[in-house]
């Protein structure tokens, strides 16, 4: 059985969790979900004993040091140091020219949420199977909601126990058509976790975006270690072209594939994908954080303050967070736009 490098990808600044989520500490380096950061928890999905490598994280040089305080001294395990944000093609790349050609890459987002650890595991070991013969593949996450943030993946004829093969990528549909994926049934969503052979994606990148491929094997090439750290050439790095892996590479070649993943998944992408994440009371209410906390008829409420006392009277399908001298207060249907204030913008 193969191993496998786990290759995870730490940049963002996830602003639609403002204001506990800033650009200075993003939200894979916060415990939103039990008492491990994001972060510290998608290493902990990749143990020795199931047959993964030391990972390799790739980053912006304003979370090094989050990163290696929260990965510690861990033998074998490597940090990139992106010197600008290119996309998740260049940033796979970079680890791509950093590995040997029959190395399993599995690439895996910091700030997802996966309930089911075990089922990570397995479906991680489908797909390195897959990318053993030269697949490259995608984790179709079993979609329960039409929801329209997400792209989908449509699955296609089987090709072993665990895989199918892409029939396509579809980007983030409208609510009539979300609802009509989940119905049919064939339709999964795509959370930008991924497994190839190092030679397979780097064969696929240089044929479907040759500047990419040139000017980042350049700057690895280029590049120095600092201990843990590899720091790519910064001059040759700052031109290459940014683009995601999906458009660059997963909707190009005719090996894409998927494994269907049920894996309690999220990618935590607001405050009301957290609050479905975390436990909630009879009443669906959820309370985080260290500040005291009163509610009085209140329904799928989540709180989070840090140290103000916050009491809720009578409210339905709200957030209320509380971060030093920020408030943020919304309705469920309002998560999505607090990437936008002012506060979040700036921060």
């Amino acid at each position: 059985m193969p191993t496998i490098v786990p290759v995870i990808l730490c940049g963002g600044s996830g602003t639609r969790l403002w204001p506990r989520s800033r650009a200075v500490k993003p939200k894979p380096f916060l415990p939103l979900v039990g008492d491990c950061t994001l972060f510290e928890a998608a290493l902990r999905r990749c143990p020795a004993s199931k047959g993964f490598s030391p990972p390799v994280v790739v980053t912006g040089g304003k979370h090094v040091e989050h990163v290696e305080a929260q990965l510690g001294e861990m033998e074998g395990s490597q940090v990139i140091v992106e010197p600008a944000a290119r996309n998740t093609a260049a940033a796979i790349a970079l680890a791509a020219y950093r590995l040997p050609d029959d190395a399993i890459m599995l690439v895996c987002p910091s700030d997802h949420h996966i309930g089911d650890a075990d089922a990570f595991a397995s479906t991680a070991r489908a797909a390195a199977d897959l990318a053993s013969e030269g697949w490259l593949v995608s984790f179709g996450i079993e979609a329960t909601a039409p929801e329209t943030g997400f792209g989908y993946l449509r699955q296609g004829e089987k090709i072993s126990d665990a895989g199918y093969r892409t029939a396509q990528f579809i980007e983030k549909p409208d609510l009539e058509r979300a609802k009509s994926f989940l119905a049919e049934g064939s339709y999964a969503w795509n959370g930008g976790i991924f497994a190839f052979r190092v030679k397979d994606f780097i064969a696929e990148l240089e044929s479907h975006r040759p500047q990419i491929a040139a000017r980042v094997k350049e700057a690895v090439a280029k590049g120095q270690e600092k201990g843990q750290r590899f720091h790519p050439d910064a001059d040759v790095f700052g031109n290459v072209p940014s683009d995601s892996v999906d458009y660059a590479v997963m909707e190009n070649t005719e090996r894409a594939a998927m494994v269907p993943a049920v894996m309690n998944w999220s990618d935590i992408g607001n405050w009301h994908a957290l609050h479905e994440a975390l436990e909630r009371d009879s009443s669906g209410n959820s309370v985080r954080g260290a500040g005291t906390v009163e509610m009085v008829d209140c329904r799928n409420v989540l709180v989070d303050t840090d140290r103000l006392r916050v009491s809720v009277i009578g409210l339905e399908n709200v957030i209320v967070v509380v971060d030093g001298d920020d408030v943020m207060i919304t309705s469920f249907t309002g998560t999505q736009k607090v990437g936008k204030l002012a506060g979040a913008v700036n921060q």
